[in-house]
């Protein structure tokens, strides 16, 4: 099944600053050569399920493995049956409708 998220990793623990450590998340997603778009929040992430969901525990470990304690973490996902949709179709869609197409 394929699916797009949308994931805001935040650990706690580790001081006010966490470039580092999301620096290191991000990584894992590069690595993973799965689509991708990081954003001031966090980053969406397209694939296969399986394949973005190991991802996300991944970047879990890495995280833990940097020190952090914990780790919360927001994931919104979409999937869907009718047709297939990636994230540059959905804001493309936007787009068009903005230039009033």
């Amino acid at each position: 099944m394929h699916v797009i998220i949308d994931l805001c990793v935040v650990p706690l623990g580790v001081g006010v600053s966490v470039s580092p450590q999301i620096a290191a998340c991000q990584r894992v997603i590069e690595a993973s050569g799965l689509e991708h778009h990081m954003h001031a929040y966090g980053t969406n992430i397209e694939g296969p399920w399986d394949e973005v969901m190991a991802v996300v525990k991944r970047c879990h470990e890495v995280v833990h493995e940097m020190g952090a304690p914990r780790i919360t973490t927001t994931i919104k996902l979409g999937t869907r049956t009718d047709r297939e949709q990636s994230m540059a179709d959905k804001v493309s869609s936007v787009e068009n409708k903005l230039r009033g197409s």
